[in-house]
């Protein structure tokens, strides 16, 4: 699937949909680049590196701590370098998201395009001063921050880096309607003067699209091969049918946005003013030298004569010769 504005940012969340399998990471990496996403997003989860044994679980974890699951999921060095590799022979942007400072450091050894940092990590100042050091792209989601602490975090990274986008995002899964926050993207532009994006966590369509015309150049979504795969993000996701029909509305958006119309310009409506504009013809016969009324106006198609809202132009004007119903009114009709 080919498309343009490639300087925006259409993200295939993986997350953890793979569910361990690396075959099914490999897949999952094809499948976006099939369904019209440009870039890629994995999580580097580290058990012992950003939580406890004991640490509470969200409630779709029933039958195994995320302890147990994180360490059942993970990767090797080796199999995120491939990982890596695989994205860039398909043009896609890699792009993972590290929940410790291990995973930061281990990414920029294996290799990364931007990072991501996850809602729960925007406090993490510690990590994100170790991320910023990296002098790499980076994108921060603020589904559960604060104006303060997203303030605090790109302090942080403006020190070293330019390239920043700030992601609207609201920490529901799924996100109700009323909680989209659409409105904070525009803030977000006036607060902090960089790039701004969406992170979608509803089901459907809609708020994307709408983040996209409101100036978002960068949309995340989940994607999963089916809504009943086992894990956090695969309930909610984006199937591949789904995601298809989202990266080309996304892209038309853009493709909008990115080319602004000038309503004075009609050169290209020409034809069809033609055929659907009126102009101003005559409902009587006029002898020469006398005066045209408004009574003696008629208005109809097509649209090539002298247009119908020129109409007081005509009025009082007096015909250089003898004019007859239905003839269509020029210039050189009067003296």
């Amino acid at each position: 699937m080919s498309h343009k504005n490639t300087h925006n940012l259409l993200i295939a969340e993986i997350g953890s949909v793979h569910d361990g399998s690396f075959g099914n990471a490999i897949k999952l990496i094809h499948l976006a680049k099939n369904c019209g996403a440009n870039a890629v997003k994995f999580q580097y989860h580290i058990s012992e590196a950003e939580t406890t044994i004991n640490a509470p679980s969200p409630n779709y974890f029933q039958n195994e701590t995320r302890w147990n699951y994180f360490k059942r999921i993970s990767f090797s060095t080796d199999q995120w370098k491939i990982l890596y590799n695989e994205a860039r022979k398909l043009n896609l942007k890699f792009i993972v998201s590290p929940f410790s400072n291990d995973a930061s450091i281990n990414l920029k050894k294996t290799g990364i395009d931007i990072f991501k940092i996850a809602s729960g990590e925007i406090t993490n100042l510690p990590m994100l001063e170790k991320i910023s050091k990296f002098k790499k792209p980076v994108i921060i989601s603020t589904g559960m921050s604060t104006w303060q602490e997203i303030t605090d975090a790109i302090k942080i990274f403006k020190k070293n880096i330019s390239d920043l986008t700030v992601m609207q995002c609201s920490s529901k899964y799924p996100c109700a309607e009323e909680d989209v926050g659409l409105n904070i993207i525009n803030e977000i532009k006036k607060k902090y003067n960089c790039k701004v994006g969406f992170s979608d966590h509803t089901i459907g369509y809609a708020a994307s699209i709408s983040a996209a015309a409101l100036g978002a150049e960068c949309i995340e979504k989940h994607l999963t091969f089916h809504n009943d795969m086992y894990g956090s993000d695969s309930l909610n996701a984006m199937e591949p049918h789904q995601f298809k029909i989202l990266s080309k509305e996304i892209y038309s958006t853009w493709k909008m946005i990115s080319n602004p119309v000038n309503k004075d310009n009609i050169s290209k409506y020409k034809s069809m003013r033609n055929i659907f504009q009126k102009s101003i013809f005559l409902k009587n016969n006029i002898n020469i030298n006398n005066k045209i009324t408004f009574e003696d106006l008629d208005f109809k198609k097509p649209g090539n004569g002298i247009s119908a809202n020129k109409y007081r132009d005509v009025i009082n004007k007096r015909a250089k010769k003898n004019l007859f119903k239905n003839h269509m009114l020029k210039k050189a009709d009067f003296k």
